[in-house]
């Protein structure tokens, strides 16, 4: 049986976390880590930060502190984000750490000795006015390869190019602005061209990797890989362990990456096992998953496959399921540039499961995703109205007609039968999406479960067989518990903070995966009590968080300002009997300029309407067409002809607009 070790990007320590990191690197990883511990898999999840390197600098002389007081303020910074998201890294360490500085320093003497690290001069940017040789990253300029000119002197953030700081069109000095000049100075190189050939064959055997990730790859191939400067002339990093290295440092981008392997280190250290880290990093039963943002892609699937190779002993990345990015406003997220939503920021106002549900569900698996507070409103509600109104409407029914336990049901009939099928069936598809890394389909087959839980809920009416028929009650009641508790376990790994929330108020605690689809609640139980889970954000919202004005729990009723505890009761809700209908002819009225008398399917009947909507629509617009029925109203007569119930529209700017279900809903659905 595989073993696994899955790993994020190292995060700089120069800046806080924004939303664009979190749903690149951070939620995706923890989200399939979580799913792993829960199909009892042996998995570790290894983190922490990268506090080595031009970034780090840039930010101490911004700020007029010393670097160490950068990493060490924004480390602590960075931990606690993740603390808030519930990431459950089990180890996040630091690049500074003395296990870093002393694995980082053998692998370089390694790979010198074995002949992949050369000494030579090199041609490099120094600034005659601030008196120094500049890093790649001390300098701006256009990129040569697509004109941006927010290139830096390593890559090009905009078309994602790693690049050389001599080959920048008009370059320029990032601390003073002036062009610098180019004098020669001894650095060490990795020869990268000694792994061309190898890492060819390599990625023949990754077929299943993601096609952004390999063809990023072969790009890089095709071009001809050459040897890379792994030294810098810098007084902040991993010292260069040689004599007449002095005032040198390694490259940020090679030592970085062997901080997956020291956080390793120091994780079992910790846990007394010192040699631990050897079962899974020199184990060729496990599976190293690196998840990371398409800007990484070449350190990670290039760089650091060569020097694990080069070394002879370690695992091999087993996949690499690199995020495109996610953007605001269609701008790339970014800490240097200061354009982000930082996650603490959300995180003083808000949850954090409708962040991680709403990242999730439009996560930039293949393609660069938008984030907008519109959309996020909007799945922040979709999650309250179909899952958290599924778990409240059940476990509170169960509080008033069972005594808050779970009722003994009779027989299961085929919508029984059907509904704990398809939760089977749920648990089975989502693994296998989840193996694969499409965890924006997974999130959505799981919500596709809760749906149908709420309409065997509406179908099987047990606000009436309450009365005329409790066993019918009884068995529905049952089987809804039965599938709350099986979504509160597939959506464990999505939305943790809710789902143990649930678990409290269902009184049950397993997360395993296989319990998803069963009957694990018997008749009897006890359940807890019931609460909101989730609540609904009413338009501009965000601006009151900009206020510093705390939004949780504002509701988007009418009412400018009325919490979701206290608008309309469930109760009183649910006496609102709503439903699906097809209209199937449109007549006029005589003498009536607004209004027609429609005939609409209902499911098990059909019944006569009178709306006014010829002002809006006409005969053709309305044949055929789905509405929404308030179908518990006294029978009125308008203009002699007697309407069964209301259609529902909303209206605004003179028109009116009504109100549609979704394309899967059928005529008789109960709308909820």
């Amino acid at each position: 049986m595989p073993r696994y070790l899955v790993t994020s990007a190292l995060p700089y320590a120069n800046g806080p976390t924004h939303l664009g990191q979190i749903a690149g690197a951070y939620l995706p990883a923890d989200i399939y880590v979580r799913f792993l511990r829960m199909c009892e898999e042996d998995v570790i999840f290894i983190c922490g930060t990268d506090e080595h390197g031009v970034p780090i600098t840039l930010k101490a002389e911004q700020l007029g502190i010393t670097p160490r007081e950068v990493v060490d303020r924004f480390h602590e910074e960075i931990k606690n984000d993740f603390k808030g998201l519930g990431i459950s890294f089990d180890n996040f360490s630091r690049t500074e750490n003395s296990e870093h500085y002393r694995f980082t320093q053998g692998v370089f003497l390694d790979l010198l000795e074995k002949g992949h690290i050369t000494e030579k001069l090199m041609k490099q940017f120094y600034c005659e006015k601030c008196k120094r040789y500049l890093p790649d990253r001390y300098v701006n300029g256009t990129c040569p390869e697509c004109a941006s000119l927010n290139a830096r002197g390593d890559q090009c953030d905009d078309c994602g190019n790693w690049l050389d700081a001599l080959d920048l069109v008009n370059p320029v000095c990032a601390i003073c602005g002036s062009t610098p000049v180019q004098r020669e100075t001894k650095q060490w190189f990795l020869r990268l061209d000694q792994f061309q050939n190898w890492l060819g064959k390599w990625y023949e055997n990754h077929g299943e990797w993601k096609k952004n990730v390999l063809n990023y790859c072969r790009g890089w191939l095709k071009k001809g890989l050459h040897e890379r400067a792994i030294t810098s002339d810098l007084d902040w990093g991993v010292p260069v362990p040689l004599e007449g290295a002095r005032g040198k440092v390694l490259y940020v981008w090679f030592e970085a990456l062997l901080g997956y392997v020291s956080s390793t280190m120091e994780y079992f250290a910790e846990k007394g096992n010192p040699d631990g880290w050897k079962d899974y990093w020199q184990n060729p039963d496990c599976r190293l998953v690196q998840f990371i943002g398409k800007d990484n892609i070449v350190f990670h699937a290039v760089i650091e496959p060569s020097v694990l190779h080069g070394l002879g002993d370690f695992i091999l990345p087993w996949n690499i399921p690199a995020n495109e990015y996610l953007n605001i406003k269609g701008e790339k997220f970014s800490t240097s540039r200061g354009t982000a939503l930082w996650t603490k920021d959300y995180l003083d106002h808000l949850p954090p499961d409708p962040l991680r549900y709403a990242l999730a569900i439009n996560a930039p698996e293949n393609r660069d995703a938008d984030f907008t507070w519109d959309e996020f409103r909007s799945k922040n509600n979709e999650l309250a109205d179909v899952f958290g109104n599924f778990i409240n409407r059940t476990i509170k029914f169960a509080h008033l007609y069972f005594d808050g336990k779970v009722p003994e049901p009779a027989e299961a009939g085929s919508a029984e039968e059907e509904l704990m099928a398809s939760a089977v069936r749920t648990r089975d598809e989502t693994e296998g999406m989840l193996r694969k890394f499409q965890l924006k389909a997974a999130c959505s087959r799981i919500m596709d479960l809760a749906r149908e839980g709420n309409r065997y809920f509406d179908q099987a009416q047990p606000w009436k067989t309450a009365k005329n028929d409790p066993q019918a009650c009884a068995t529905s009641i049952y089987y809804s518990l039965q599938i709350a508790d099986s979504l509160r376990i597939l959506l464990a790994p999505f939305i943790p903070f809710t789902s143990e929330k649930t678990g409290e108020m269902l009184r049950s605690t397993s997360l395993l995966w296989n319990d998803a689809g069963k009957e694990c609640l018997p008749a009897g139980h006890q359940l807890g009590t019931p609460e909101i889970l989730l609540s609904k954000l009413k338009k501009g919202f965000e601006k009151v968080m900009a206020k510093g004005e705390t939004v949780d729990g504002i509701d988007d009723s009418n009412s400018p300002e009325v919490p979701i505890k206290e608008s309309i009761a469930y109760d009183e809700f649910m006496k609102l009997d709503m439903r699906v209908g097809l209209i199937t002819e449109v007549h006029d009225i005589e003498g009536a300029d607004k209004l027609y008398r429609l005939i609409a399917n209902m499911g098990d009947h059909t019944r006569q309407l009178v709306a006014g909507m010829k002002p809006y629509y006409s005969k053709e617009e309305l044949l055929n067409r789905k509405v929404i029925v308030l179908v518990n109203l006294q029978p009125v007569s308008i203009r002699g002809v007697k309407s069964n119930g209301m259609i529902l529209a909303s209206d605004g700017d003179g028109k009116v607009f009504l109100l549609e279900p979704g394309s899967d809903a059928m005529p008789g659905d109960s709308i909820r």
